[in-house]
C-alpha cells in the first residue's frame, strides 16, 4: 500500500445549510462520500453503490489475506 495524502476542501449544499470537510487521507474521504451517500440516497441506495465499488476490486485483493472474512457490507443485517 502507498502512503497517500490529500488535499481537499469540500463544501456540501444541504437544504439544512451546509456541511465542510478537509480529508487527509483516503479513509477520511471514504467516511466522507459514504455519510453524504447515506444522506442524499439512503441507507440501503447507499450500501448498494459501496458493494459496486468493492466488487469492481475484489479481484484485486482476493488473496491478500488467507483469513479474510466475508464482504462487510454484504452480511450486515438490515434495521
Amino acid at each position: 500500500m502507498a502512503n497517500v495524502s490529500i488535499k481537499a476542501d469540500i463544501k456540501v449544499q444541504w437544504p439544512q445549510g451546509q456541511s465542510s470537510f478537509s480529508p487527509g487521507t483516503p479513509e477520511e474521504l471514504a467516511i466522507i462520500g459514504v455519510d453524504v451517500l447515506v444522506k442524499a440516497l439512503g441507507t440501503e441506495a447507499a450500501r448498494s453503490f459501496v458493494i459496486q465499488v468493492f466488487e469492481r476490486y475484489a479481484h484485486e485483493h482476493a488473496t491478500a489475506s488467507v483469513n479474510s472474512v466475508g464482504h462487510p457490507l454484504k452480511n450486515v443485517p438490515t434495521p
